[in-house]
């Protein structure tokens, strides 16, 4: 998965900076929707860090029912959380 090609498929551009926040929340819910119908568990998780990244997530155990992908989902935001944010 290309972080570029995924911005553009939900958003119709890679450059989200650009987007109105109607664009925003349209592509957001794009995203949220194809997460609930995807059945592969990486491209599940795909899409869950990107919603994650976008402060729009749905809680670990509504979007993981696996608890070995919850974990991996609580270690990934530890991560984020250890790089801190972009300078």
């Amino acid at each position: 998965m290309d972080l570029d090609d995924q911005f553009r498929r939900f958003f119709g551009t890679s450059d989200i900076d650009t987007l109105t926040p109607a664009a925003m929340a349209g592509g957001i819910e794009h995203m949220r929707v194809e997460l609930g119908l995807e059945t592969d568990p990486g491209r599940r998780f795909a899409l869950w860090s990107m919603l994650h990244m976008l402060g729009a997530a749905p809680d670990l155990d509504i979007a993981f029912k696996n608890p070995a992908e919850r974990d991996a989902a609580r270690n990934f935001m530890d991560m984020l959380d250890r790089v801190g944010p972009e300078q």
